[in-house]
Order: structure tokens, then C-alpha cells, then sequence
């Protein structure tokens, strides 16, 4: 990764927005629970502690999608609370073009694999009937 890249990267993350929207979004879906094990823990208030600790060990199972709905939540707060930040909207924009152009090219190999294998089968239909005839 080049220097300038790695410069826009940071600056991308480090903004103080993307920064509070990345907080709000963290506290919708882990926060409370720390908090709540926390409150729980020094109150000797045992359903917090049950609660907060049976989400807090679904969300670190790998299957866990909270990583995921953060993010989602970062970027729809991020377009909510700030519509005229175009600086990072506009980061937001070119990854979603880039995600777009990713998967249609990955759809233009899986319909080009697809196709070699319908012509490998009808070749290799073709040529069993025509060894079946030879043998007759």
C-alpha cells in the first residue's frame, strides 16, 4: 500500500464524524451491553449480568453479524446525522462502485465458467453417442 493511499485511509477513519457515527452505531450493538455487565458487576444486580453476558458471548462467536451491522449502522447514521459531508460520503460512494464493479466482474467469470461446462457436457454427450455407435 502506497503512502498516499495509506494517507487517505487514515484521514477517511480519523474524521470526527465517521468517528461519533462509528461510536453511536458501537453502542447500539455491543455498548450497551458493556455498559449493562459493568452497571451489573458493581450493583450485584444478577439479570444484568445474565443478560448483558448472554449477548456479549453471541456477539463473540464468529458466526456473530455485528461487525457487519455496525458498519451498516455507521453509514446510514453518517448519511442521516451529516448529508452534507460530501468528503466522506464521497469515500463512501467510490467503495460502493468499486464493491459494484467487483461483483459484476465476478458474475461476467461465473457465466463465462458456466458456459465452458455446457460446452465440455454437449462435447462429451457428442462424442459418447458416437463411441456407442462405433462399438455397435
Amino acid at each position: 500500500m502506497n503512502k498516499e493511499k495509506f494517507k487517505k485511509w487514515l484521514m477517511f477513519f480519523c474524521n470526527p464524524r465517521l468517528l461519533f457515527c462509528f461510536g453511536l452505531a458501537w453502542l447500539v450493538t455491543n455498548g450497551w451491553s458493556y455498559i449493562m455487565l459493568g452497571f451489573g458487576t458493581y450493583l450485584d444486580i444478577p439479570w444484568m449480568i445474565a443478560v448483558s453476558g448472554a449477548y456479549l458471548t453471541f456477539i463473540w462467536l464468529p458466526i456473530s453479524p455485528e461487525k457487519i451491522l455496525t458498519v451498516a449502522i455507521t453509514m446510514a447514521l453518517l448519511r442521516v446525522l451529516f448529508p452534507y459531508d460530501e468528503k466522506t460520503l464521497a469515500v463512501l460512494k467510490e467503495l460502493r462502485a468499486k464493491m459494484r464493479m467487483k461483483k459484476k466482474s465476478h458474475m461476467g467469470k461465473r457465466e463465462q465458467r458456466r458456459h465452458r461446462r455446457k460446452a465440455m457436457l454437449a462435447f462429451a454427450k457428442k462424442y459418447k453417442k458416437k463411441s456407442v455407435d462405433l462399438l455397435k
